[in-house]
């Protein structure tokens, strides 16, 4: 992978949102959380130095699977470098994922906590959340 240098300038969290469902679980089975993760990469018009990176997960029930309780926790991460070539620009998201993904995951853990439910920890992740970010970069994905 590409390296190059970037630089944390903020992070927001833009949603955190948790809401009990009226759901128990049978015969003492597990209900599975099976969190899923979407990140959302955009560049500053004003400024092509700058580059957001918004990651979310959810754990939301569905009629076939239900949950305990729904939640949604949003972060944004505001990036700067100097990266010029696609292959720069895709290392600084997949640098800047990973640098908020801690962030994403204490968050889940607060969040749930709060709630008074039982604490979410997600698990640490040593390298890269998103399957395309294990693949070599193929044409403009982070422009």
């Amino acid at each position: 992978m590409e390296k190059t240098n970037f630089t944390l300038k903020g992070i927001r969290a833009d949603e955190m949102s948790f809401k009990l469902n009226a759901v128990r679980a049978q015969n003492g089975t597990k209900m599975e959380l099976k969190p899923t993760f979407s990140r959302k990469v955009r560049r500053a018009v004003e400024n092509e130095k700058i580059c957001f990176v918004t990651l979310t997960v959810k754990i939301e029930k569905t009629d076939d699977q239900p949950k305990p309780f729904d939640l949604c926790v949003t972060f944004t991460g505001v990036f700067e470098s100097d990266a010029s070539t696609d292959a720069e620009k895709r290392a600084v998201v997949i640098g800047g994922t990973a640098l908020l993904y801690p962030y994403l995951r204490a968050a889940v853990t607060t969040l749930t906590t709060a709630a008074l439910a039982a604490p979410v920890v997600l698990p640490v992740i040593n390298g890269s959340i998103f399957p395309e970010d294990r693949e070599p970069a193929s044409g403009e994905m982070y422009s």
